[in-house]
């Protein structure tokens, strides 16, 4: 049977069964042009955790991400249905405003994808929105330093954001994201175009960053998902086929879909 709550969910140290989750997926669909490629997805997402999807490429993993900060808003024909959950809050009701979810669901893609403006002003884009101008030079500075890429930069700000190597590039879109003060970050194939080490850094930076956010992350590596994640959901063909702590997942799932598809033995 598959599992679409994480069972020991309140046993992971800084949960409680009477705690909001950060995300609540109700019966999501998802179509694009009339052909559904997500069906009926459920599942709970706890705060402060790294939950991964898995599953082969074109199986629906980006499509999910991108709905929990309506992303997929932005695709001519692209129609949602379902209920997705924010602390609690609706982020399809009527009314409810997608450039509002965005900023309380960040999402960092495979490629960087840097504003053509500074260093500087890439990280302050989003705050000078949202902060008084005496308060963006901080929050400018406590960004890059989450990530780690300050002490790289601080005597280049006013440099072209360009002109930093892939990996800083993407580490600044990180910080971008952070200086808005997320709920939730969204990754998908965050580290596809890094070397060896720059991955590496990555994920371990992902681990630090969960002590604040709550990360979803779509990956094609399951060695990253067992590296990084606390919860692992399985999707394939626009399906949820299983969902539960990650060690459970590579070490005993219930499903033989899911064990077939960890093990190498999925056609």
């Amino acid at each position: 049977m598959t599992s679409t709550t994480p069972p020991d969910v309140a046993d992971v140290p800084g949960v409680t069964s009477q705690q909001l989750p950060a995300l609540e997926v109700r019966r999501l669909s998802i179509s694009y042009g009339g052909n559904r490629v997500v069906h009926e997805i459920s599942m709970t997402i706890p705060a402060h955790r790294v939950v991964a999807f898995i599953g082969p490429t074109g199986s629906g993993k980006s499509s999910v991400l991108r709905a929990f900060n309506r992303m997929n808003d932005l695709i001519e024909g692209a129609e949602v249905d379902g209920q997705v959950l924010l602390l609690g809050e609706d982020l399809y009701a009527p009314g409810a405003d997608p450039v509002a979810v965005r900023r309380h669901v960040g999402m960092l893609f495979s490629s960087p994808n840097p504003f053509p403006m500074s260093v500087f002003d890439n990280v302050a884009f989003g705050a000078r929105l949202m902060a008084p101008s005496d308060d963006v030079q901080v929050r400018v500075e406590e960004a890059l330093r989450k990530v780690d890429l300050w002490d790289d930069v601080v005597g280049k700000l006013s440099r072209p954001a360009r002109d930093l190597s892939w990996e800083q590039q993407q580490r600044l879109c990180l910080a971008r994201t952070l200086a808005v003060d997320p709920d939730v970050i969204l990754m998908d194939e965050p580290t596809n175009e890094l070397d060896p080490m720059g991955k590496r850094r990555l994920e371990q930076l992902i681990r630090r960053l969960s002590d604040d956010y709550t990360i979803v992350l779509a990956t094609n590596s399951m060695q990253q998902a067992a590296r990084v994640s606390d919860f692992t959901a399985y999707i394939d063909l626009g399906r949820l086929i299983e969902y539960d702590t990650t060690d459970a997942i590579f070490t005993n799932p219930r499903d033989e879909r899911t064990e077939a598809y960890v093990t190498g033995r999925a056609s």
